[in-house]
């Protein structure tokens, strides 16, 4: 217990100084070594003992991650470091590498200023690479590469020297052609790509523990001839000993993340849209550990004895036990219960946590992933953006009637926890519906609740997420109220890609200043008076009210947005969210009298309105797709390409890269559904590859009408569509 209370109090006495202090994230591709990498700093810094390291896979403290060999949940950790002489508070996060855990990845970059971005050497940057480093950057983030494996480079590609150099030089070139098309538009970010003379590149394996830089060379006298000798030789505890992985990368961690003090002026900007000449301001952005408090939640843990435990980064202010604070969106205070860092996986109570730290706080009860917690009333921060939807939904049902309760709210809980997942529950029929990023992330979620609530379910088979978008533009149409004493008068037309993806990234809400918003949809394209009028947004579709003094509709829209949100919510072919329409108001008659005007008159007559103007506009079912990347030996390929073919997909590219055969396409998610099973029987199990989730896009004509009525089916509606959809 002695060296871990030492390492406590060495935290606790580095908290106060933020220009002492690193937040960063560990994120890659799946399986490209960060978790081991973790595992290796750790044992750098004394938290775990040095022989375990790498095995041990400290940071995947759940049991479905140790089984499962990926890491599932973000991690947090905090180790010391000296560096040139002064001590450094690092705090790390190591983030999940598969696709289906993506939030977890945006939602960690909140909360630090540095990733280190780790690469296969022998795989190179993938498609998962690519994301994370966008992640990373949206949020204003500084990258530096680690590219590990290079013991793959030596002993099984038996590569020389220069083969090597120009194969760690064309991984760097990828990670900087990602880093520059991404930053090019950004004012606030010199040049950010890595480069090995700078130190911003390492290179070396995280299974055996050794490591190089340009800096660490010069400092230790080793050379890349010298570490191939030594790993040809099966040195490998020598080459540990001698350039140890942990010094490098620590090293590089101090010198050049930016610590609180350098990123946050440039980081409140991005992710804050409050009043920049505030108070409260100027104290996030001087990190100053005396103003009021503001802590941003990224994570939020369950804690056996402690309850709920909100993680996050502290901007402003210190926080301490006993502090009534607001949580964003909801009303009244909570109060903390108790305050700490974590110190590997566990979490050590400390009096209080000042600006600049990454917290751990207890009695937050309000508070969500996402929440903005202060000591006084505030703009919270930017939500943060998930990029993908859900597209994958299971029926989720206790076996028996009695854990019902206790089922309701562990879903409840689970949605909480991890906001990329979402949870409808239907209290009548006792079937509940869970969707996620894929059918790993609804099984890990299932498999959760059965081991740690001790609830047994039985799941349904997975159900994709179709949406429902218009195809053209509509005549003006009329919805009549069921007293026939007030009608509306709407038209539809299809949203622009730009507007649509500019309202799923959060760059245009109703939250934002009015301003704002009206000049980021006119830099979209869409037209000034059109721009001035927005009354709601829904989803991605936007109101426009285009009404001209319209008695009493003032005290009525609150009742047209509500049969508004209602009809998007449930489209007429199927019932699934209409996305990407604009509705434009033109005209209204509204009754003298308050009470024909009420809910059950006017939610009715918009809910038709706007279903007639959809069907008006040919509106279509939308399927989720999925990019597919499969790596492949050539003789397999053939039978690769044929799988992703007889899913109605369709194959893109081929092209060789080493010593295997990659196969690049699309296909929609439905028919991936059970992909892995036949992948591994086509290719002989030779075959590995990725999906990611690539949007929706409208489904062929002659399949809409037997799609609509199985989902009818399933729902329970009628199966006769509307006489006016005749278009398919």
């Amino acid at each position: 217990m002695g060296r871990r209370k030492k390492i406590v109090e060495q935290c606790e006495r580095l908290m106060d100084n933020p220009e002492q202090i690193r937040n960063i994230a560990i994120a890659a591709h799946v399986d490209h070594g960060k978790t081991t990498l973790t595992d290796n700093l750790l044992a750098g810094a004394g938290m775990i003992s040095d022989d375990t390291a790498g095995e041990q896979l400290a940071m995947d403290t759940e049991e479905d991650e140790q089984e499962r060999g990926i890491t599932i949940d973000a991690a947090n950790v905090s180790m010391t470091h000296e560096y040139e002489d002064t001590d450094h508070l690092i705090n790390l996060i190591d983030t999940p590498g598969h696709v289906d855990f993506g939030g977890d990845v945006t939602r960690a970059m909140r909360a630090v200023d540095g990733a280190l971005v780790v690469v296969d050497a022998v795989e190179g940057a993938m498609p998962q690479t690519e994301t994370v480093v966008r992640q990373a950057l949206r949020e204003g983030v500084k990258p530096a590469l680690f590219i590990n494996k290079v013991d793959r480079l030596i002993s099984e590609l038996q590569e020389g020297p220069e083969e090597m150099q120009k194969r760690l030089l064309s991984v760097i070139n990828e990670v900087n052609e990602l880093i520059r098309g991404m930053t090019e538009e950004m004012d606030d970010i010199d040049d950010w790509t890595v480069s090995v003379e700078d130190g911003t590149v390492g290179f070396g394996s995280a299974l055996y523990k050794w490591g190089v830089s340009m800096p660490s060379m010069q400092r230790t006298g080793m050379d890349f001839g010298d570490i191939m000798e030594l790993e040809r030789n099966d040195k490998r505890q020598e080459l540990h000993e001698r350039t140890p992985l942990s010094d490098v990368v620590l090293d590089m961690v101090c010198e050049h993340f930016p610590n609180p003090v350098d990123a946050q002026p440039r980081r409140i900007p991005r992710i804050w849209r409050g009043d920049a000449d505030s108070e409260l301001a100027d104290t996030m952005r001087l990190v100053d550990e005396d103003g009021d408090v503001v802590l941003m939640v990224t994570d939020i843990g369950i804690d056996p004895h402690a309850g709920e435990i909100a993680a996050g980064r502290v901007f402003s202010g210190t926080i301490e036990k006993g502090q009534n604070l607001y949580v964003s969106g909801t009303a009244g205070t909570n109060r903390v219960q108790s305050v700490g860092i974590y110190m590997g996986g566990e979490r050590e109570e400390v009096d209080s946590v000042p600006a600049g730290n990454i917290a751990a706080v207890t009695g937050l009860k309000d508070a969500i992933a996402g929440s903005t917690v202060s000591s006084v009333e505030m703009t919270p921060f930017e939500s943060i953006d998930h990029i993908s939807e859900p597209v994958i939904t299971k029926s989720i049902e206790a076996k028996n009637m009695d854990d019902l309760p206790k089922l309701i709210e562990t879903l409840r809980q689970v949605s909480k926890e991890d906001p990329t997942i979402s949870i409808e529950i239907n209290e009548d029929t006792g079937e509940h519906l869970i969707s996620g990023q894929g059918e790993l992330h609804l099984e890990v979620q299932t498999q959760r609740i059965e081991r740690n609530q001790g609830i047994p379910v039985t799941t349904g088979e997975p159900i994709v997420v179709y949406r429902e978008q218009p195809t053209q533009s509509s005549r003006e149409v009329e919805g009549v109220s069921p007293n026939r004493h007030n009608k509306f008068y709407i038209t539809l037309e299809p949203l622009s890609e730009e507007i649509v993806e500019l309202i799923q990234l959060g760059d245009v809400s109703m939250d934002m200043p009015e301003q704002e918003r009206r000049e980021a949809l006119q830099e979209a394209g869409m037209d000034k008076d059109t721009s001035q009028e927005v009354e709601n947004i829904h989803g991605t579709n936007i109101l426009i009210d285009d009404t001209k003094g319209i008695q009493h509709l003032n005290e009525t829209m609150e009742l047209v947005n509500e049969g508004l949100e209602e009809a998007l919510d449930d489209g007429p072919l199927a019932a699934e969210p209409v996305q990407g329409a604009l509705l434009r108001l033109h005209d209204a008659r509204l009754h003298e009298d308050a009470i024909h005007r009420g809910p059950a008159q006017v939610i009715p007559a918009v809910r038709d309105a706007v279903h007639r103007a959809l069907i008006d506009a040919e509106v279509r079912l939308l399927e989720p797709i999925q990019d597919v990347r499969i790596d492949v030996p050539s003789e397999h390929m053939g039978a690769a390409s044929g799988e992703v073919q007889g899913r109605r997909g369709r194959v893109d590219d081929m092209y060789q890269e080493g010593d295997l055969m990659v196969v690049e396409g699309i296909a929609p998610v439905e028919e991936m559904i059970g992909f892995s099973s036949d992948i591994r029987s086509a290719t002989e199990g030779r075959a590995s590859w990725n999906t990611e989730n690539a949007g929706f896009r409208v489904m062929a004509d002659n399949l809409q009408p037997e799609i609509i009525n199985e989902i009818r089916e399933r729902k329970g509606m009628k199966l006769e569509l509307p006489e006016s959809i005749d278009y398919f």
